[in-house]
């Protein structure tokens, strides 16, 4: 089960954290694996060796998941030089914390350019990639913030509620054409995107709220990716799984105990 030998992937922002794991977890699967990111060539030439390691293809090139031109060439790039796709995961994302009130218009355009804009051009390059007639999978890593929001973060949260709504629309919409299309929403995981937020006094709201006890790690979120890239997802569609310990099923508030009857 959820073998993907000789499978065809992209996994956009593949350069370090989820999108690495993800990137990783497919070669290991048996997929071929391209990523298009934006920045830290560390990063990705370790995801290259990575992939290459567990004896699978990598196309790995830098570009703008926010900017079409870089997508348009970065699609066909990976059209020319393997024929086509079977798996895309957008993954590329931007983290902003910022009171509603202070947040500028540039911050909120750069936001969505990132964590919406982006995947509508994934989105687009997938169609064009995945042969007619061939099954193929579009996933979409969104977030438990579109669940259980969070303050300070209209923007990210915005446009994660715009990625449900895209993954479902898409869903129906490709159906006939034997494209799933779904999202995967990762609650508090470790990420050099987080890094910066996850203050000592977060990370111990965390260890009280989930219910698997801690954060999760990037690779506890590749496994439901392969899962719905996989052959054995080909009935799931426009769907959210949410991996994230329990975290939104928390609504505990320290309640006294009933007396005896």
């Amino acid at each position: 089960m959820f073998d993907l030998t000789g499978k065809r992937a992209v996994v956009t922002g593949a350069s370090s954290g989820i999108g690495q794991a993800i990137a990783v977890a497919l070669a290991t699967a048996g997929a071929d694996v391209a990523s298009i990111y934006l920045d830290n060539p560390a990063g990705a030439e370790m995801t290259r060796r990575a992939i290459e390691a567990a004896g699978r293809a990598a196309l790995i090139v830098q570009g703008d998941t926010g900017a079409a031109g870089d997508m348009e060439a970065f699609g066909a790039r990976v059209r020319a030089d393997w024929g086509g796709l079977d798996i895309w995961v957008n993954n590329a994302a931007r983290m902003l914390v910022r009171d509603f009130a202070a947040m500028t218009v540039t911050e909120w355009h750069e936001t969505l350019q990132t964590n919406l804009t982006g995947y509508f051009h994934g989105c687009r390059e997938a169609v064009q990639s995945i042969p007619a007639g061939r099954p193929g999978r579009i996933i979409n890593i969104s977030s438990a913030t579109d669940v259980q929001p969070i303050s300070g973060m209209t923007a990210y949260i915005s446009a994660k509620g715009g990625v449900i709504a895209l993954t479902k629309s898409l869903a129906l919409e490709l159906g006939p054409r034997r494209i799933t299309v779904n999202a995967v929403a990762p609650g508090a995981t470790e990420t050099p995107l987080n890094r910066e937020v996850y203050t000592e006094a977060v990370r111990r709201v965390y260890a009280e709220k989930i219910a698997v006890g801690r954060i999760a790690r990037p690779e506890d979120i590749a496994g439901a990716v392969i899962y719905l890239a996989s052959a054995e997802a080909s009935y799931v569609t426009g769907h959210e799984l949410l991996v994230d310990g329990g975290l939104v099923l928390n609504g505990n508030t320290g309640f006294a105990e009933t007396g005896a009857s």
